[in-house]
This record gives C-alpha cells, sequence and structure tokens, in this order.
C-alpha cells in the first residue's frame, strides 16, 4: 500500500467527490474513510463522507456523520437541510420537519423554505 500523507489525503478527498458525482458513493465512501481516520477533525470529509452514506442509502451512518457535522457547524444549514431528508427518507417526520426549518432558518435558500413548509402546522 501506497505510504499516506497529506498530499494523498487532498487526492482522496478530490477523488470521492468525483465518485459521489459519478453516482459511486460506498467508493466514495471507502475513499473517505482514509481521509477521516488521519484526520478525524476534517468536517469537509465527513460532510461529504455523510452525502455518500446517503446516496448509498445507509441512513443510519449519514444520519450519525451529519449530526457530528452539526455538533462542530451548529449554523450548517445544508448538513441540517441533509440530515432532515435522512430523517424523512428513514420515516421520522417530525425530526426531518425541525432540521428542514432550522435549515430555512440559517439560510433562506427556496429549496430550504420548501421544505420546511412554514405554512403548515407541525
Amino acid at each position: 500500500m501506497p505510504e499516506r500523507n497529506p498530499e494523498t489525503h487532498v487526492i482522496d478527498f478530490r477523488a470521492a467527490e468525483q465518485l459521489l458525482a459519478a453516482r459511486d458513493p460506498r467508493g466514495a465512501v471507502k475513499l473517505l474513510d482514509s481521509v477521516i481516520a488521519a484526520h478525524p477533525e476534517n468536517t469537509a470529509a465527513r460532510l461529504l463522507r455523510a452525502r455518500a452514506f446517503f446516496a448509498a442509502a445507509q441512513l443510519r451512518p449519514a444520519e450519525l456523520e451529519f449530526e457530528l457535522v452539526l455538533e462542530r457547524e451548529p449554523d450548517n444549514a445544508f448538513a441540517h437541510f441533509a440530515l432532515a431528508r435522512t430523517f424523512q427518507r428513514a420515516g421520522r417526520p417530525e425530526q426531518a420537519t425541525r432540521h428542514f426549518r432550522l435549515a430555512a432558518a440559517l439560510d433562506p435558500n427556496p429549496e430550504y423554505l420548501r421544505a420546511a413548509r412554514f405554512d403548515d402546522r407541525p
């Protein structure tokens, strides 16, 4: 196995982005595992891995990663939105609504506002 160094981790992160874009989320997770093992504090890598887990329908690991990102960055609107989608897909609508609304409150992105459905009763 080649020696792992910071440059290799950057290459792996970029390759994981490409794999996710090419609809190979499991390949992306595999690359990101080594990046996160070496740099557990790297929120960008964790967010990308959470997205890959979601795309691979691995909802519990996605939920855990999104929650870890939000512990570090509670004002990350995208992470709230993605966690809400994870809860929605897992059949947990109350938790989904809460995070959709947090995302919309943090960022008035039209997609976040539509998902938040502020006009509906909770």
